[in-house]
């Protein structure tokens, strides 16, 4: 086992002591995730717990399906307990940068519902300053090309590299989410100011989401070699 699956599993385990019986939780995507999944199937279908969930992608959906969790459908989510996710990044200040999976507008609805937001995740995603990764944008398929040129333009506006790639699929399709949207990925490479990257992004007509998440998260639990390190919002 590679040293970080063991600490994606190891970080997934630990968050089981986060879910309490009769709770309605947020189930998020990606990797991570995954283990959460299977361990909380085992609550529910080996101790008896009693928990519903509402998941943040057809995938999710499947995994949890398949685990042996009910599942309440979108439409019908009420607010939830606790929602729990992965993340692509994570800064000192608990700001996010999510979407490699292509879930980030269901995953960010989703923990926006939630009374309590918590990020599992194993050290790797832990950086001084978000940017590294993709900053992913989901857009609506109208006219996609001009809203990825006010992405460009929003960008170069807070002196950060435009260069800017539509997701494609293996076979060189342009990736769908599952909402029926494109995404945009900006390679920027590092972003001083991620509030007005957020703000700016939000304003432009054609962009649903993108993966900046501030202020949203209460909790993140980071799983290294020597056990789980636990950061907390500011009150």
């Amino acid at each position: 086992m590679s040293e970080a699956l063991s600490l994606k599993k190891k970080v997934a385990a630990h968050s089981m002591d986060l879910v309490e019986e009769g709770m309605v939780l947020g189930l998020g995507t990606g990797t991570t995730m995954r283990w959460f999944i299977e361990y909380l199937g085992e609550k529910v279908t080996k101790g008896g717990m009693k928990v519903q969930g509402v998941a943040t992608s057809e995938g999710t959906a499947h995994l949890a399906e398949q685990a042996g969790i009910p599942l309440i459908a979108p439409e019908d989510m009420p607010s939830l307990d606790l929602a729990v996710d992965g993340t692509d990044e994570i800064d000192s200040d608990l700001r996010l940068i999510k979407g490699g999976g292509g879930a980030l507008l269901r995953e960010k609805i989703v923990a926006n519902a939630a009374l309590s937001f918590v990020v599992i995740a194993d050290e790797s995603k832990l950086v001084d300053r978000l940017g590294r990764f993709p900053l992913p944008v989901e857009v609506d398929r109208f006219c996609a090309v001009a809203t990825a040129r006010a992405i460009q333009i929003c960008l170069k506006e807070l002196n950060l590299p435009d260069k800017v790639a539509l997701r494609k699929r293996e076979d060189n399709r342009p990736y769908i989410t599952d909402g029926g949207n494109h995404i945009y990925d900006c390679y920027v490479n590092e972003i001083t100011s991620p509030a007005s990257l957020a703000v700016s992004l939000d304003a432009i007509p054609g962009v649903l989401g993108h993966g900046l998440f501030i202020g949203m998260v209460a909790k993140a639990m980071i799983a290294n070699a020597e056990g789980i390190h636990i950061m907390e919002a500011q009150q």
